[in-house]
Formats: structure tokens, sequence, C-alpha cells
């Protein structure tokens, strides 16, 4: 199976909350309500520069990917 890179996620037990699930290295669900970040990896510290720019820019672009959903629902 092939997987989207992101998925938008809800839950009634967290009424405010917006998750985006990144399915891809590195692995994480962010809470767009408050960017609260579950990790699904386990990193060395030698990777930490590196996890430190990826997770940057997959944040960015997972706020992204909402951005654009939403949009599309408003249209």
């Amino acid at each position: 199976m092939t997987l989207p890179k992101f998925i938008l996620g809800d839950n009634t037990d967290y009424p405010n909350a917006i998750f985006v699930i990144h399915t891809e290295f590195p692995r994480f669900i962010i809470n767009l309500e408050d960017d609260e970040v579950e990790w699904f990896e386990d990193f060395d510290v030698e990777d930490q520069k590196e996890l430190e720019t990826e997770t940057e820019n997959a944040i960015k672009f997972a706020t992204e990917f909402y951005d654009s959903e939403v949009a599309k629902y408003e249209d």
C-alpha cells in the first residue's frame, strides 16, 4: 500500500485539536492546536543536527498541507 506523505486526523476526545500525521521519515504526528509533536522514531545523538533541519521542514510542510486541505473545503 502506498500512503500519502501527510494525513489529517481528528478525535472526539480532543475536540479542538487538528492532527497531521507525517508518514515518511522522520515519522511523527503534530497537533496544530499547540504544535506538540509525537515522534515514531528513535534518534541517535549524531542525528541531532540533521533531525533539527528535517523537523523544521517537515513541520512547515505539514502546516502547509493542512492550509491547502482547508482551502479546498472552503472553495
